[in-house]
């Protein structure tokens, strides 16, 4: 019975989840012992929004989006109470979670919610928010109850939360930096959002090199974000109190590149009717984003290693030297060991710029996080286009983790985007708009390659036999759907419509590694 709850058991629970390194996942947890429901979500308050930590029964392009409190009068609501706020099942204010329990399929709307504001005095640092599709769930937990629920949780979440603080800046100013990431992330596009192996390598590589003066090469492929990367490279270093400019190597006039860079006096050259500061001059004790380095012409690196090496510029038009302090931070899609070794890059430039490399993951290598990126995007979208709720089909799902995203994130906003009008349109009548495999107008990777997969076979079959030629297509095909599906050896036998036991016995037989995959 939810009136015979043993606290000491929960507070012993919850302490130890404050230490584990899955602490908001496993207070979510200890918490629905107290709270059954059908869906719960624990977000953090950043600001004018809220932000997901940990979600149980929700689709999980929920836990990438940000919501701004204003926009959903349900959690606004629940921000502003002091105590557990339960809605009555008939409450016409609109659910942010409506259309996006997993419990049931299709859009069912949430008839029963519960939130817990978590409190540390008069001061929010998140709420807990509880669904179900049944009415009553809630009706018997007594008032008693959730206020002890909530002063435990706010206490725990309280210290999950400077534990995490403590650990993101031990080697910084707690308390100024603290404020100025918040205010960041509530910022649009501040943050870098994802949780695989690679985003986490990279997040790790940033606060890393962040607390330091030294030049940073940022690589990757187009799309990536690399200017992203390189915003909160400033954000979290010593100078983020200063101007972070932005300079796009490639959109340079070669005539004009170094008054852009340097300035120019007055009357310095035809067309120069007003002195003007550079870039380095307005940058001056913060940072320069030298965006696409890889365009900068051989001219202009020469002058650009002097400011690296000794700090020095000199303006267009004047004779005297200046000297400004200048954290560089530089970008390329372009591999630069290759563009030295043919003489487009100068070598010294190249090593002065690279102090510290960074590769930023392209997206077809960061697993897991399309989906994050999704949820973040579709609230964007849904905020631009005035939608009430935006979500995405499980098949819109599937295919969006089964693309190779060449064009990667930036790609992946504008398919949202695309597929969000195009959703819109042909559900302008509901509520609830969902955006579904068709509209998203992709072909999944591994249909992608058929062209190229057939020419192969083709090329292949030239000088094989039949047999041999067949187990290669079988071969190639199932270690395809392999990792496709995760190594999940039903959903592969699904997918090609065998049964699992022959599917096994076949890839057996092909010599695929049946012990490393089970």
């Amino acid at each position: 019975m939810v009136g015979q709850v043993d606290f000491s058991k929960v507070a012993l629970q919850l302490a130890q989840a404050t230490l584990h390194q899955k602490v908001y996942d496993l207070l979510l947890n200890t918490v629905q012992q107290v709270v059954p429901c059908d869906a719960s979500a624990l977000l953090q308050f950043q600001g004018e929004q809220l932000k997901p930590l940990a979600i149980k029964g929700l689709m999980p392009d929920s836990l990438g989006r940000r919501f701004n409190i204003s926009e959903h009068p349900r959690l606004e609501a629940i921000c502003s109470a002091k105590q557990a706020l339960q809605f009555a099942h008939d409450c016409p204010l609109p659910d942010p979670y409506d259309g996006l329990l997993l419990a049931k399929e299709g859009d069912i709307p949430v008839h029963a919610c519960l939130g817990l504001p978590l409190l540390d005095g008069d001061l929010l640092l998140g709420v807990l928010t509880f669904d179900s599709l049944n009415a009553s769930a809630f009706n018997n937990i007594s008032s008693e109850t959730l206020n002890k629920l909530q002063a435990l949780c706010s206490a725990h979440f309280k210290i999950a939360l400077q534990l995490a603080q403590y650990k993101h800046h031990a080697q910084q100013s707690t308390a100024l930096v603290q404020e100025l990431n918040r205010e960041a992330l509530t910022r649009d596009g501040g943050e870098i959002i994802g949780q695989s192996p690679a985003i986490q390598t990279l997040k790790n590589d940033i606060q890393l090199v962040a607390g330091s003066n030294f030049s940073v090469l940022i690589l990757g492929e187009t799309g990536v974000g690399k200017e992203l990367v390189a915003r909160n490279i400033h954000l979290h270093s010593a100078r983020n109190d200063q101007p972070l400019i932005h300079l796009n190597c490639a959109s340079l006039p070669e005539n004009l590149a170094e008054s852009e860079f340097f300035g120019h006096a007055k009357g310095a050259f035809t067309g120069a009717q007003n002195a003007r500061q550079g870039k380095f001059q307005l940058a001056d004790g913060g940072t320069i984003f030298l965006d696409e380095i890889g365009e900068l012409p051989l001219a202009m690196q020469s002058k650009l290693l002097r400011v690296l090496q000794s700090g020095e510029i000199q303006t267009v038009g004047e004779d005297t030297l200046k000297y400004v302090d200048v954290r560089v931070v530089a970008a390329t899609n372009r591999d630069l060991k290759k563009e030295v070794a043919q003489g487009r890059f100068r070598a010294d430039l190249y090593h002065r710029l690279s102090v510290y490399p960074i590769k930023v993951p392209p997206l077809r290598k960061r697993e897991h996080d399309v989906t994050l990126l999704a949820g973040y995007f579709i609230e964007q979208t849904a905020r631009k286009l005035g939608i009430k709720q935006l979500k995405l089909s499980t098949e819109a799902q599937l295919l969006l983790n089964q693309y190779g995203w060449p064009g990667n994130v930036r790609e992946l906003e504008h398919v949202i985007s695309r597929s969000a009008l195009k959703a819109m349109q042909s559900q302008w009548q509901n509520p609830i708009v969902t955006i579904t495999r068709e509209h998203c107008d992709l072909m999944p990777q591994i249909q992608q390659n058929v062209t190229t997969a057939e020419q192969n076979i083709v090329d292949y079959a030239a000088n094989q036999s039949l047999k041999k030629t067949v187990e290669s297509l079988q071969y190639n095909l199932i270690t395809e759907q392999l990792k496709l599906h995760n190594y999940n050896w039903a959903a592969v036998a699904r997918a090609l419509d065998l049964d699992r036991a022959n599917l096994v016995r076949l890839a057996k037989r092909l010599g695929i590694n049946i012990k490393k995959t089970l």
